[in-house]
């Protein structure tokens, strides 16, 4: 949610859409590592994993952004 949130940010601030995926996997990297600390049940053991599974969860955001955009018939 904190990487859909940060998409429409960068989104309000003018920025070039193409670079939506590369701010939102970097953020949900960063993310995945701080929950990674504070979280004791967070699905990663290592930092390396940690970072995979935010870089996911950020492109996700991407990806349910460009849904919401194609299904309001915002794509067209």
């Amino acid at each position: 949610m904190i990487c859909y949130l940060v998409a429409h940010v960068v989104k309000a601030a003018k920025l070039d859409n193409k670079w939506l995926p590369i701010v939102c996997g970097c953020v949900g990297a960063l993310l995945g590592v701080v929950s990674m600390n504070i979280m004791p049940d967070y699905g990663a053991g290592d930092p390396i994993t940690a970072v995979a599974i935010g870089i996911v969860s950020g492109l996700a955001a991407t990806g349910v952004n460009q849904i919401a955009k194609q299904l309001g018939g915002g794509g067209k």
